[in-house]
């Protein structure tokens, strides 16, 4: 096979290469963000909680797109560890308020120190303009196939198992696809 004929038989649709370098850039942030303690769904629901302090299980799940057991068993997860509370709502003593912990927000503080290096490394060969029409055109085709934005849609999966729970099963937080 000629250098040509190699060339011309690999993928590079513009779908293609949406679903490499995203799959790339979630494995760097997995990686960075695990000193932290935290898989990408869990920085995920605390950043929204960070966003909007005392709001309800009932709001994520609808926000999240997903039923309202499946946020029980996210919140679970991040109470368990310490990075999340949940408060009775004074106004709705049913519903239950959420609140990061010193301990969530420590990790979100973690997280966004990250997020410079990150940002960079990804986009390392484009200047501010092209990293602006970039995230532009992104998010034009994010919101034409219907993506909630700041969600990542992988709080619809079903939970699975993370090798920091040595075998039990994780039920904390969606885990993204390995690069």
């Amino acid at each position: 096979m000629t250098d040509e004929s190699a060339r011309a038989s690999r993928p590079n649709g513009v779908a293609f290469l949406l679903a490499q370098t995203g799959a790339h850039a979630a494995g760097l942030f997995a990686e960075r963000i695990s000193a932290l303690g935290v898989t990408p769904g869990d920085v995920g629901l605390l950043r929204m909680v960070a966003a909007a302090p005392g709001r309800s299980q009932r709001s994520l799940a609808e926000e999240l797109g997903v039923v309202a057991s499946r946020v029980v068993v996210l919140v679970d997860g991040l109470e368990r560890r310490g990075l999340l509370q949940r408060r009775r709502d004074p106004a709705n003593r049913r519903n239950h308020a959420l609140h990061l912990t010193a301990a969530g927000a420590e990790v979100m503080a973690g997280v966004r120190a990250l997020r410079p290096a990150h940002e960079d490394e990804i986009c390392a060969g484009l200047d501010e303009a092209q990293r602006h029409q970039l995230a532009e055109l992104l998010g034009i085709i994010a919101g034409r196939q219907g993506l909630a934005p700041g969600v990542h849609p992988g709080y619809r999966a079903a939970p699975q198992r993370s090798s920091r729970d040595e075998g039990e099963r994780d039920q904390g937080s969606p885990q993204l696809p390995r690069p």
